[in-house]
């Protein structure tokens, strides 16, 4: 019992660092996961987890022009593409899901568990904008792992030291 209610305090503490991070961010160039994800593309095939597979990464320019040097090149949205292509940018995406610094969330080990990129992210494949729509701050995750019979020391997600 002291252990959960410490748990329950420390997810009171964590809520306001959620706080400042916009919930539904403007992004650089207008992207519906809902329209790419009907086509067949799925999330690992722009989203890698490169090893040792603690974050997945944005994809680079370069693999959205692998399709788009055709498909809808004259829009505005696909020339503003083109053009971090062509000078080796990156796109500056805005993150919609950040967890804080102290917290450890392998990608990789959920992925193995079973995990599905939509019961972190929501219903990605509906969404034409992602907006923050599920509860990533620690009383959520802490739900998630008792759902789930996932580990719940505090040492498990955060640093010890």
């Amino acid at each position: 019992m002291r252990r959960a209610c410490f748990l329950a305090a420390l997810a009171l503490i964590a809520a306001p660092l959620f706080a400042d991070e916009p919930k539904d961010p403007e992004q650089p160039i207008p992207y519906s996961h809902k329209q790419h994800l009907a086509l067949g593309l799925a999330c690992k095939d722009c989203h890698l987890n490169p090893d040792p597979g603690d974050s997945m990464t944005f994809p680079a320019s370069s693999k959205c022009m692998s399709c788009h040097q055709t498909i809808k090149k004259d829009s505005a949205a696909i020339q503003k593409l083109a053009a971090f292509d062509r000078q080796s940018k990156e796109i500056p995406w805005v993150r919609v899901y950040k967890v804080p610094d102290f917290v450890f969330f392998p990608h990789k080990s959920h992925l193995a568990a079973g995990a599905k990129c939509e019961n972190c992210h929501g219903k990605v494949a509906e969404r034409d904008r992602l907006f923050r729509e599920t509860d990533l701050s620690m009383a959520g995750c802490v739900t998630c792992h008792r759902q789930h019979n996932a580990k719940q020391t505090c040492d498990y997600c955060h640093d010890p030291r």
